[in-house]
């Protein structure tokens, strides 16, 4: 599995805070089956154009050194999207996951449909792929809002462990599942247990191991390489007992 989304370059944001501690996550994700992960420290757009910060590029260096051999290791950057970014491509290569013309982006969770818009064309006017992280913690995040951002080229990142979740944030995320409209899982990793693996058990589950396939090792992987990605079919997911019962009193759709 690849995981394109996380925050273990240590001492650098929310994520981990020690190189021993992204070790530590590094081994369990190598054990898990993870081959490849692409650091992504939370960086503004109005950072972009500078590139990674010279403690970014410190922080990886000790992480490398002390790493294991597997998983193999990526930079990236989870790019906040609070305004526009800086014209022209060429000089946010060092951001973009693994070099590629895929960009990891990111809003704030109150963000309005038409500011998502906006911006996902923007990225691609710019010349880059979108990989918006997380759509299902955006209260705007629809099936009809969902399918016109992939129309602009944009790619959907869902989390992981949130197909897991009660909340209406997990049953978009699994709306968007069933629905074939998301693209590539990620683990969204901060120094802690979350990893793609649990995605991949849980489609696993709802007898999806080709939708597992290409949300976790496929669609990650052609990103590396700066492909195209294949569509993921739609998959029909059942309902557990909790989410039954949630349903029934209202609190689930």
């Amino acid at each position: 599995m690849i995981d394109l989304h996380s925050h273990l370059l240590p001492g650098v944001d929310d994520g981990s805070r020690t190189v021993e501690q992204s070790v530590k996550v590094l081994q369990e994700m190598a054990r898990r089956g993870i081959t490849d992960v692409c650091l992504t420290p939370h960086l503004r757009a109005n950072q972009a154009a500078d590139g990674p910060p010279a403690r970014h590029d410190d922080a990886f260096d000790a992480l490398r050194a002390a790493a294991p051999e597997l998983p193999r290791l990526h930079r990236g950057a989870e790019v906040m999207l609070d305004r526009p970014l800086p014209p022209g491509a060429d000089h946010m290569q060092r951001i973009r996951l693994g070099g590629t013309r895929y960009i990891l982006v990111e809003f704030p969770r109150l963000v309005s449909l038409d500011a998502v818009t906006n911006a996902l064309g923007r990225v691609r006017d710019a010349g880059l792929l979108a990989v918006l992280a997380h759509p299902e913690r955006y209260g705007c995040c629809s099936v009809e809002a969902v399918t016109h951002w992939r129309s602009l080229g944009a790619t959907m990142q869902v989390d992981a462990t949130t197909l897991h979740s009660t909340q209406a944030r997990g049953q978009r995320a699994r709306q968007l599942v069933s629905r074939g409209l998301a693209d590539i899982l990620a683990g969204d990793n901060h120094g802690d247990d979350r990893t793609i693996a649990a995605g991949a058990d849980f489609l696993i589950a709802q007898d999806g191991p080709e939708q597992a396939e290409l949300l976790t090792v496929r669609n990650p992987g052609a990103i590396l390489r700066d492909e195209p990605l294949v569509e993921v079919p739609p998959l029909l997911i059942r309902r557990t007992w909790t989410q039954r019962i949630r349903h029934l009193l209202g609190g689930e759709q």
